[in-house]
């Protein structure tokens, strides 16, 4: 039996989630203080701090991460956000991870195995001295 989600806290949930994708650090920030988890997902699985990663947007990434996001938290597809802001080519966002702690082995496939796919031998370098 499932329960319908509150129309206050879907319509919550997708200003957060935007909020994220669009990297307005300050407004995640409060929501998180405010009470909002950390590690909210969407319905793929993709975490606030994945959804700032993929768009590019490192001060939103380090706000979350400060507040105890999961740096490592893959989606439903085993993809981190690690990974796909390698794939994105978002240097800012790969220190901002790293900084947070983001093992570049975890996923599928690895932020060092999208590195090796895109011959990133700089990152893979990043990746072995940290």
């Amino acid at each position: 039996m499932s329960e319908t989600p509150d129309p206050e806290v879907v319509e919550l949930a997708s200003k957060v989630f935007d909020l994220a994708r669009t990297g307005d650090a300050a407004a995640l920030a409060a929501y998180l203080d405010a009470g909002v988890p950390a590690n909210l997902t969407n319905d793929r699985g993709d975490t606030l701090v994945m959804l700032a990663a993929y768009h590019g947007h490192a001060d939103a990434v380090t706000a979350l991460l400060e507040r105890g996001a999961d740096a490592d938290r893959a989606n439903d597809r085993g993809q981190t956000p690690l990974a796909g802001a390698v794939f994105k080519g978002a240097d800012a966002v790969i220190r901002a991870l790293l900084a947070g702690g983001a093992n570049p082995e975890a996923g599928t496939p690895s932020a060092v195995d999208t590195a090796r796919m895109f011959g990133k031998t700089e990152l893979l370098e990043l990746f072995t001295t940290r």
